[in-house]
């Protein structure tokens, strides 16, 4: 893939941090951004999956109480 140039301008306490877990990592401060930018870009729908199953389990039993058995049907997977 071809690569572009990208400048950036940041505080000199964010160019440490890079700095140094690029270091801790074993790669090139522009290989660490790219990474967490294709991380980040790849994380946003798997974000949302994980923090509404967190919810349905938390509020499981809201759920149950308020649905009863349509939502137990639901929950096994018969509609």
């Amino acid at each position: 893939m071809a690569k572009t140039q990208l400048n950036v301008r940041v505080d000199e306490d964010t160019a440490r941090a890079a700095r140094e877990r690029a270091l801790e990592r074993g790669m090139s401060v522009n290989r660490y951004i790219e990474e967490l930018v294709r991380q980040d870009a790849g994380e946003a729908g798997h974000t949302f999956v994980e923090s509404a199953a967190d919810f349905m389990k938390q509020y499981e039993a809201v759920f149950a109480e308020e649905f009863g058995a349509e939502f137990e049907g639901r929950r096994e997977g018969r509609h």
